[in-house]
């Protein structure tokens, strides 16, 4: 990184880091620290406004949503620990109900066959 140790020590108190800074830690640990950020947003964000037939957009329109694994995980986690229901997991992360259900059913497919 090309830093002195004192200075990265430092990174690790800062409340803010460069983008470049961040993908340099994601090349050197090879792992996609934006990846976090990205799911943030996925999970937080407020559900888009989806342009009318009658409307025309030149921005691009996403139809489906992406999940890391992990996140399908954490929140697979926060219904069987009963930290949060199900209605909550829908209201707070905007999560469709239809996707929700389609996890669950994942989930107990891979737990019946164990």
């Amino acid at each position: 990184m090309k830093r002195s140790e004192e200075e990265i020590l430092n990174m690790f108190t800062l409340e803010n880091l460069s983008s470049e800074i961040l993908l340099r830690w994601s090349k050197l640990l090879k792992y996609d620290l934006f990846r976090l950020y990205s799911q943030h947003l996925i999970l937080y964000s407020p559900a888009a406004n989806m342009p009318s037939k009658n409307e025309e957009s030149h921005l691009p329109v996403f139809r489906k949503r992406i999940y890391a694994k992990e996140i399908i995980d954490f929140i697979l986690e926060l219904i069987n620990t009963e930290e949060k229901t199900k209605q909550q997991v829908i209201e707070e992360y905007n999560i469709p109900k239809t996707t929700l259900y389609k996890w669950i059913a994942k989930q107990e497919q891979v737990n019946s066959k164990y």
